[in-house]
């Protein structure tokens, strides 16, 4: 976006040509901050020490770790700093979720002594425009300006293009680098369904451009992204329509803990289509109709407006990867566990290589990048032990080894569940839906992983993550006092459940032999 400057365009035609709606005060403040109109790129001088391609976490992390620790950075976006993560990702997604999760609250205000009248409804603009106005507040974090004035770091915007195996091109400068960090991220994949580019669609990038409400929306896929946005549009006051192909939502997640997402959001209101094929779509006078074909029946629905929310397509387009002997194919840019590509002065980090499409793992791998360029030893994605959570309601966060994977690997495991039923603060709270689940190996208090399923899910997890990465057991797990009443207590007494199991019929007839002897 190195043509955008601002001057010969009004400011509603820039944000229209950076994919951004509508052109109020809280996108002026985010192009402000993240493709400011009046920017102007520095001249290069001599060899950096990283030049870093893309600005989104990885990027931003990679640029900012190297110049903390004295190398000379160069940081090149084409489009948006803060990356999907900021602009069309995390940021924007969970705000929306937050202002569906009082949808939530209102539901069961009766139960709670609370009476809403009736008619009260959701202001959908509102909703949209606070989202815009948190996304505005936080984009000063991710700033051209920051990273020039405050880090040190050479901003170039415009698109890099590798024009040998230490050089490239941005804007049409020239920057020769030692080693270099490709963290251009990916974007939503489009299913090749017959119909649907001349019908219309949003995915993440367009979705949260929205001022009004559809009043019918079709979401196809059930991964993290499909589920989020489904549920809150539901909220929002859209009738939804799920498509998975898949016989479950969130196919990577213990069917226990999916069966219960699946329950909230059809008691809700939600139809979930799962285990379909979706055959075309076609465009009419009323709707988009998807034509659609489960377990041999044909079908079929009309909607207003389509998601796209079926995974994400690495961005390798254009970076003249063959001139710097980079290899990729159709999954990303192809690295070592330490994350260097073909060629040993480059590595990648975030979307654009890892098979961890999360902005936490986008963090943590730019360190490692980094690190592994700059300084001797080698850190590898092999020791990362990677939680990630679904901001459902109920949220499912997972940390380490499910028993699925565990069964497929051969390794025998003992799981050790707490209901919320059985805990006083989940009652209270009327959040007494979910578990925690810890998985054992086999015979010992060894924590290899768990999922917890529950408001705050997200929350909790840290503490099991811990555990692992410290070799912290179960023994040790029981042992840590938590506040009374507390959701996560339910942590410890999932722990507890491995206590008891070392009581033994033998080790009961001695303790009682004990108690009879000394009473």
């Amino acid at each position: 976006m190195s043509g955008l400057k601002g001057r010969d365009i009004t400011d509603t035609e820039r944000i229209t040509q950076l994919g951004l709606a509508p052109s109020d005060d809280h996108n002026q403040t985010l192009v402000h901050n993240v493709n400011p109109p009046a920017w102007t790129n520095p001249e290069p001088s001599g060899r950096y020490h990283v030049v870093v391609i893309g600005a989104g976490t990885a990027g931003l992390i990679s640029a900012a770790f190297a110049a903390g620790a004295g190398a000379r950075v160069a940081l090149v976006e084409r489009h948006l700093m803060g990356g999907d993560c900021l602009n069309v990702g995390c940021v924007p997604s969970k705000s929306l979720i937050r202002s569906s999760r009082v949808f939530s609250e209102l539901r069961n205000a009766a139960v709670l002594g609370w009476h809403i009248p009736e008619g009260a409804k959701v202001d959908f603009a509102q909703v949209m425009r606070r989202m815009r106005a948190v996304r505005a507040q936080i984009s000063a974090h991710d700033s051209a300006w920051r990273y020039r004035d405050q880090k040190g770091i050479d901003v170039y915007l415009g698109s890099a293009c590798f024009t040998g195996s230490d050089t490239l091109k941005v804007a049409g400068k020239t920057l020769h680098f030692k080693k270099a960090v490709i963290a251009t991220g990916a974007r939503a994949a489009i299913p090749p369904i017959e119909g649907l580019a001349d019908a219309g669609f949003l995915t993440n990038a367009t979705i949260f451009n929205l001022t009004a409400c559809p009043k019918r929306l079709a979401v196809i896929g059930g991964g993290p992204i499909g589920t989020e946005l489904a549920q809150a549009f539901n909220r929002l006051g859209a009738e939804v329509t799920l498509f998975e192909a898949g016989p479950q939502l969130l196919g990577k997640e213990d069917p226990e803990a999916a069966a219960i997402i699946q329950n909230v959001m059809r008691d809700e209101g939600v139809q979930l289509v799962l285990g379909c094929q979706l055959q075309r779509i076609e465009t009419t006078d009323t709707g988009k109709v998807l034509h659609y074909q489960v377990d041999g029946s044909v079908d079929k629905i009309s909607v207003d407006a389509i998601f796209v929310g079926t995974g994400r397509t690495p961005n390798v387009e254009g970076l003249g990867l063959e001139a710097a002997g980079v290899r990729y194919t159709q999954d990303g840019i192809i690295t070592t566990d330490d994350l260097r590509t073909t060629n040993a002065k480059i590595y990648t980090a975030g979307d654009v290589a890892l098979p961890w499409k999360f902005t936490h793992a986008a963090e943590e791998a730019a360190r490692m990048a980094v690190q592994n360029a700059l300084f001797p030893g080698r850190r590898t994605l092999g020791t990362l032990t990677m939680p990630w959570c679904t901001y459902t309601d109920p949220e499912i966060a997972h940390v380490g080894i499910h028993e699925d994977e565990a069964r497929k690997q051969g390794v025998e495991v003992d799981t050790f569940v707490h209901r919320w039923s059985d805990v006083d603060r989940a009652i209270t709270d009327g959040d007494d839906e979910g578990f925690v689940k810890i998985y054992a190996k086999k015979g010992t208090d060894q924590i290899l992983g768990g999922t917890i399923v529950a408001r705050h899910a997200g929350e909790m997890i840290s503490e099991l993550t811990l555990a692992i990465v410290g070799k912290i057991g179960l023994k040790k797990l029981a042992s840590v006092i938590h506040p009374y009443p507390t959701q996560a207590d339910a942590i410890r007494r999932a722990a507890f459940a491995y206590n008891m199991t070392r009581v033994t019929p033998f080790a009961k007839k001695l303790l009682g032999l004990w108690l009879r002897f000394t009473g």
